[in-house]
């Protein structure tokens, strides 16, 4: 059996307007709307016996762990940035000192053409200049023709030089490759 919508709207009009029960359910209600919060999922508080305890945070004490663990990981990523750049830094000393050391080589003198990955040995002349050659200084025997023995180099694939120093009669552990 269908019921008429507009129909079924009259009749409790009808029932409403006669006195009817539902009338009297209707005006009256036992709760006291002053004791009743409107929307009860705002209060700051439980509003009923069983619900959650809701107790207020010290704000400050609150930001102020949050600023301390931001701070400390923010100045960890800072030293870790730090670090690559220094890294960073030192690989590109490290290939500004082959460049100068590799066009001291190349401006020394060489009677024959580099191979790369083959070892050669840096010397200095009597007169102040460079020689490149492929005898070793303990090659030479007693007539070592050169002023000292500067360092024993390779030829990288790239052309540039990888060169190990000698500590060769108390001399400095290093030489000074400035190109004056």
């Amino acid at each position: 059996m269908w019921i008429n919508v507009v129909e079924f709207k009259n009749n409790l009009v009808n029932l409403c307007v006669k006195g009817s029960k539902i009338d009297i359910e209707m005006e009256h209600n036992p709760i006291n709307k002053i004791k009743v919060a409107e929307n009860p999922g705002l209060m700051e508080y439980a509003h009923t016996a069983g619900g959650a305890v809701i107790k207020p945070e010290d704000m400050g004490k609150t930001k102020g762990k949050a600023q301390l663990a931001m701070r400390q990981q923010t100045q960890e990523n800072l030293n870790k940035i730090y670090r690559q750049m220094e890294l960073l830094a030192n690989q590109a000393k490290e290939i500004k000192n082959r460049i100068d050391i590799s066009e001291r080589i190349y401006d020394a003198q060489m009677g024959f053409e580099p191979i790369i990955g083959m070892q050669y040995y840096l010397y200095e002349k009597k007169d102040g200049k460079d020689v490149l050659s492929m005898v070793a200084p303990n090659e030479w025997g007693r007539s070592f023709p050169y002023n000292q023995f500067l360092a024993k180099v390779f030829l990288l694939a790239d052309h540039t030089w990888k060169v190990e120093f000698f500590n060769d009669d108390n001399r400095d552990e290093y030489i000074d490759l400035d190109l004056h």
